[in-house]
């Protein structure tokens, strides 16, 4: 990390010196080797109040060329995957709920991006044999990516916790759940 420009040192410095709340478990993990000259990757997960998960990755890319697409030099690349309750999953409104669980974790965060896209899918699963697990699952996969505009990436961090909590059904902090969440997300098997 020595060697690495002081705009990515700072930028690992901000994204990992946020803390999540409690029901979120961060990582580190290896980035990807060949998608900029330096990265750095987390991985989280979230369980809900009813045993719902989501997963996730969050990489932070750093090219001091910059790339034409990225309209900058920092690019932050999120993957996550939720588990969904079945009668949701057919939702025709789904993946947009799905993708503004992002772009409202990035405006709700005060982040400075530029440059978002991404998808959200809808996967439907059967399990046939030997394979543990229920015998049909839904999960909704989001992905996305968008440039940071400086190398504070402190709200970027906040904006991925918040992301997770959205996903996972967790309440706001210092809310109670009464009753069962409204997004969606099933309860492991």
């Amino acid at each position: 990390m020595a060697a690495a420009p002081e705009v990515f040192r700072q930028a690992v410095a901000t994204l990992t010196s946020a803390r999540p709340r409690a029901e979120i478990e961060l990582s580190e993990v290896g980035p990807p080797k060949r998608l900029a000259p330096w990265a750095h990757a987390l991985a989280a997960e979230a369980n809900g109040p009813a045993g719902e998960l989501a997963t996730a990755r969050l990489v932070l890319l750093h090219d001091p060329e910059g790339q034409e697409a990225w309209d900058g030099v920092l690019r932050l690349v999120v993957y996550l995957r939720a588990e969904l309750d079945p009668e949701l999953a057919t939702d025709p409104l789904l993946p947009a709920v799905g993708w503004s669980w992002l772009t409202d974790a990035l405006e709700g965060s005060g982040a400075a991006w530029t440059a978002l896209g991404g998808t959200v899918t809808l996967t439907s699963s059967a399990r046939f044999g030997d394979i543990a697990g229920p015998s049909r699952s839904h999960d909704l996969e989001l992905r996305g990516s968008w440039t940071a505009t400086d190398a504070d990436l402190g709200p970027h961090a906040a904006a991925f916790h918040e992301l997770m909590a959205s996903a996972s059904g967790l309440p706001p902090e210092g809310v109670s759940m009464l009753g069962r969440p409204s997004n969606g997300i099933a309860p492991r098997d």
